[in-house]
C-alpha cells in the first residue's frame, strides 16, 4: 500500500496549489453552533462505528481519502472555515480508526485538520487534542517498543556505538562508563547496554555504569530509576548507578564523572525537541564542550518543519511519513489488536495531530533529514564516525526477529522493513519500503 501512495502523494505535489484556490480569510472565520455540531457529531459517529468499517478501501478510494484530506488542508490554511468542517464531515464519513492504514491514519489527521478549524482553549478543542493519561502513554509506548523494531533499531544501534568506544577505551577508562541520555523517557533503552556490559565483566575486572537521564518528571525519573536499577541488580559484577534530572535544569551539562571514565552522550530523538537553530547550536556547543568520547543521534527522517515551507508542504510531508508508519503496523499486529489501537491513539495519533495543529510561529520541532543533520553537526564542530559492521550485522538480525509477516531476502531486509547504510557507512537507516523512518549515526568532536 505504501509504496502506491507514496506515489500519489508525489503527484499530488505537483498539483496541490490548484486545490480549490479561493483568497485567503481572515482568522475571524468561526464556525457556528450548527457547523460545529454536525462535526462533533461526524467525529463521534466515526469511533462509534470502529471496527464495522474494516477492510481495505481499494487503490481508487483510498487515493479520494487522500485528494479529500489535501482539500481539507487547504481550505485550513486558508482559513476557510466553515468549507474545512464540511469536507472534515466527509472524511469523516470515510475513515476508520480500525480500518485498513490509509483510513487509520487519515482518522488522526482529520482529528488534527478539525482541531485547527476551532477555538484554542474550547472545549471541543482539548477534547479532540486530549492527550492520554501517563499510564496510557506508557503502555502505548511499551506495545510499540515490543512489536515493533523502529525503537528497538534506535537504541540497540547507539548501544553499541556506546559499547565500542568503551572497548577502545578500556586500557585508560578503569572500567568506568558514564552516560548521559539528554531524554531518558522510560528508560527503556539501558537494559540491553547494561547486559551486554554486564557479559564483559568479571570478578578480577568490574565494570562501573552510571547513566544520567534527564526526564519530564520527577515520577517518570523515579520509575525510571527503580526499573534500571532492579534490573541492573541481577547483573554481576556490574556497578550501578542512575542519576535522574529534569528537563530545563540550570547548568544541565555540570556534571560529575570518574576520572579517565568514558563519556557517552546520547541524543536518541532528541534534537528535534529544540526550538530554533540557536538552542541546537548552543546545546551542541555545551556538548562539545565537555569532550565526550562519542555522541549517538537517531532522529525521525522528515521535513516536517523546515522554515518558510508553508503549511501545505508540511502537511503532506507528515502524510507521507505517518502513511508509512501506519502501513508498517500491518506487519506487527493485526487490524483488531487492541495494543495496535492503543498505539495509534496514544502515541502516533497524539503526535500527528499535534503536527497539524502546531503554526510556524510557534516552532516546537525540527525534523529533518540526515542531510541536514550532518551539516548541523558538523558546522558544530563534531565529525562522523563509521559505523562499524557488528552495527549493521545487529540491525538486519533485529529485522529477522521482528519481521512478522513480510518475508526476509539474502540481505536480512523485509520486503516492509529494510536497513540502509548511508554516507559513506557513517549512518544507518531503519526504513520501511522506500521510505526511511529513523536514522542512527555516531559522532565525536573535531579535533
Amino acid at each position: 500500500m505504501q509504496g502506491e501512495v507514496g506515489e500519489d502523494l508525489l503527484a499530488l505535489r505537483l498539483s496541490i496549489g490548484s486545490i480549490h484556490p479561493t483568497k485567503k480569510r481572515k482568522r475571524g472565520d468561526e464556525l457556528n453552533d450548527k457547523n460545529l455540531a454536525a462535526l462533533l457529531h461526524a467525529r463521534d459517529r466515526m469511533i462509534r462505528l470502529g471496527g464495522s468499517r474494516q477492510g481495505s478501501l481499494g487503490d481508487e478510494k483510498g487515493l479520494h481519502l487522500v485528494r479529500l484530506l489535501l482539500v481539507c488542508a487547504s481550505a485550513v490554511d486558508r482559513s476557510d472555515r466553515t468549507f474545512a468542517a464540511e469536507a472534515i464531515r466527509q472524511l469523516y464519513r470515510l475513515v476508520s480508526i480500525s480500518g485498513d492504514p490509509m483510513q487509520r491514519v487519515a482518522a488522526h489527521f482529520a482529528d488534527g485538520l478539525a482541531a485547527r478549524c476551532v477555538a484554542r482553549g474550547s472545549p471541543v478543542f482539548g477534547l479532540i487534542m486530549e492527550d492520554p493519561s501517563p499510564a496510557e502513554e506508557f503502555a502505548a509506548f511499551a506495545s510499540l517498543y515490543a512489536v515493533s523494531p523502529y525503537y528497538q533499531f534506535a537504541h540497540f544501534t547507539a548501544n553499541q556505538s556506546i559499547i565500542e568506544v568503551f572497548e577502545e577505551e578500556e586500557h585508560m577508562n578503569q572500567g568506568c562508563l558514564h552516560v548521559i541520555d539528554l531524554d531518558v523517557s522510560y528508560g527503556f533503552q539501558w537494559p540491553s547496554l547494561i547486559q551486554s556490559l554486564s557479559d564483559k565483566a568479571t570478578g578480577s575486572r568490574p565494570i562501573s555504569l552510571r547513566i544520567t537521564g534527564f526526564g519530564r518528571s520527577s515520577s517518570e525519573l523515579r520509575d525510571t530509576e527503580m526499573r534500571l536499577s532492579s534490573f541492573a541488580s541481577g547483573c554481576r559484577n556490574l556497578s550501578f548507578e542512575f542519576v535522574g534530572r529534569l528537563r530545563g535544569e540550570k547548568e544541565p551539562f555540570a556534571l560529575e564523572s570518574k576520572r579517565n571514565a568514558t563519556i557517552a552522550v546520547n541524543l536518541v530523538f532528541c534534537l528535534h525537541t529544540l526550538k530554533s537553530a540557536s538552542d541546537i547550536s548552543s546545546f551542541l556547543t555545551q556538548i562539545h564542550a565537555m569532550n565526550p568520547s562519542v555522541v549517538t543521534v537517531v532522529q525521525e527522517e522528515g521535513s516536517r518543519a523546515a522554515p518558510g515551507g508553508g503549511f501545505l508542504p508540511r502537511f503532506l510531508e507528515s502524510l507521507h511519513y505517518f502513511a508509512a508508519i501506519f502501513d508498517s503496523l500491518d506487519d506487527c499486529l493485526p487490524a483488531e489488536s487492541k495494543d495496535r489501537l492503543r498505539i495509534e491513539k496514544s502515541l502516533l495519533g497524539r503526535e500527528i495531530r499535534k503536527t497539524v495543529v502546531e503554526d510556524y510561529s510557534e516552532k516546537v520541532s525540527t525534523y529533518e533529514r540526515l542531510e541536514k543533520w550532518k551539516a548541523v553537526m558538523e558546522t558544530n564542530r563534531f565529525e562522523g564516525v563509521r559505523m562499524s559492521s557488528r552495527s549493521v550485522s545487529q540491525a538486519k538480525l533485529l529485522l529477522k526477529i521482528k519481521s512478522h509477516c513480510s518475508t526476509m531476502d539474502e540481505r536480512g531486509s523485509g520486503n516492509g522493513f529494510r536497513i540502509s547504510e548511508r554516507d559513506e557507512g557513517r549512518a544507518i537507516s531503519l526504513g520501511w519500503q522506500d521510505r526511511h523512518l529513523i536514522t542512527a549515526t555516531a559522532w565525536r568532536p573535531a579535533s
